[in-house]
Formats: C-alpha cells, sequence, structure tokens
C-alpha cells in the first residue's frame, strides 16, 4: 500500500478511488476499449492515462490486484448513478392492506370485501384481515376463526397464509400474502 504524502487532497468521499487517490502500489489495467493491459505500477498506468486523456479509475478495488481503467471520472459517476436509479425505480415495494370485517358479516358485504382482497392480492401486496369484535362477541371467538377460515379456504389458490388467525385484544388478526 503507498502512504498518503503530508497535504495530499482527501480520499473521495462518494464513488470509485481515480488516479492519485488509488492506494495500492500495482493494479491491473484496462484500457478504454476494453483490452487487458496487464498489472503495472500505478504511476505508470495514471501517466498512460493521462497521454489519452482519460483519468484511471479504480473499478474493483477488492481484486488481488485491484483493477483498474481508463475511463472518463465524471462520465464513469453519472453512468452508476443512472443504473442505481433505475434499479430503484424498478422495485416493487410490498405493502400490506387491510381489510377490517365483524365476526357476524353477512355473505353480501363479505362477497364485497374478498373482491377487495382478491384486488390486492393481484396487485401484488400482502392483506391483513381484521376482524373486532365488540361486547358480548368476544365470547364468541369461533365465529370469528370460523370467518378467517373462509378467507383462507377463498384465497387458497392465489395466496397463502403468511400468519395465521391469533387474537389480540379485541381483534383476530390473520395476514395472506399472493403467491408467487
Amino acid at each position: 500500500m503507498m502512504r498518503r504524502p503530508l497535504g495530499a487532497p482527501p480520499l473521495p468521499l462518494n464513488g470509485p478511488r481515480f488516479n492519485e487517490f488509488i492506494q495500492s502500489q500495482k493494479v491491473r489495467v484496462i484500457d478504454e476499449n476494453g483490452e487487458n493491459l496487464g498489472v503495472m505500477y500505478t504511476r505508470e498506468a495514471m501517466e498512460q492515462a493521462k497521454e489519452i486523456g482519460l483519468d484511471l479509475v479504480e473499478v474493483s478495488p477488492n481484486a488481488d490486484p485491484p483493477v483498474a481503467k481508463f475511463l472518463d471520472v465524471g462520465k464513469y459517476k453519472y453512468e452508476t448513478q443512472k443504473k442505481a436509479n433505475i434499479a430503484r425505480k424498478s422495485q416493487k415495494t410490498q405493502e400490506i392492506k387491510e381489510i377490517k370485517m365483524r365476526p357476524n358479516i353477512d355473505d353480501h358485504d363479505y362477497n364485497t370485501k374478498m373482491k377487495k382482497v382478491f384486488e390486492f392480492l393481484e396487485e401484488g401486496d400482502k392483506v391483513k384481515c381484521t376482524l373486532r369484535f365488540r361486547g358480548r362477541e368476544m365470547a364468541h371467538g369461533q365465529l370469528g376463526m370460523l370467518v378467517l377460515q373462509r378467507v383462507q379456504a377463498d384465497t387458497a389458490e392465489v395466496a397463502k397464509v403468511e400468519q395465521f388467525p391469533r387474537m389480540e385484544g379485541r381483534q383476530m388478526l390473520m395476514v395472506i400474502a399472493p403467491k408467487n
């Protein structure tokens, strides 16, 4: 490893190391056309890069010896940032949607709720089914369990149960996720 001389500019905080910031004594050099020029001293490679009008950029610092390319640093940083932005945009975050029901839900209300459940599952979101018990309904927990088992049976083709029904205070919860 080369030691940094006193008064030298600080290492770049973001992005790859380039030119005088490369700390290793030798690097494997790849030219602007992608051809391997072999292992060289860093200073020698920097001089060759300057002759061409490009920078020596460390593209793989963990390799032995590190791999450096003749590139334009600004352009390289811009392209890597652009790739990262595209990757971030193409990610689908999975949300948890909630459907609230009561233990003595009527068939029509149940069917309406199930339409929404299927919509959420088609979009790739998880669905949290919440049954709220009021007053004396707490004594009839089995009714709530029957409703959630019905939901589970109706969605069995398109979803799997991620969290089985359980009581939390006056609510019974179940989480279902889409099958991929």
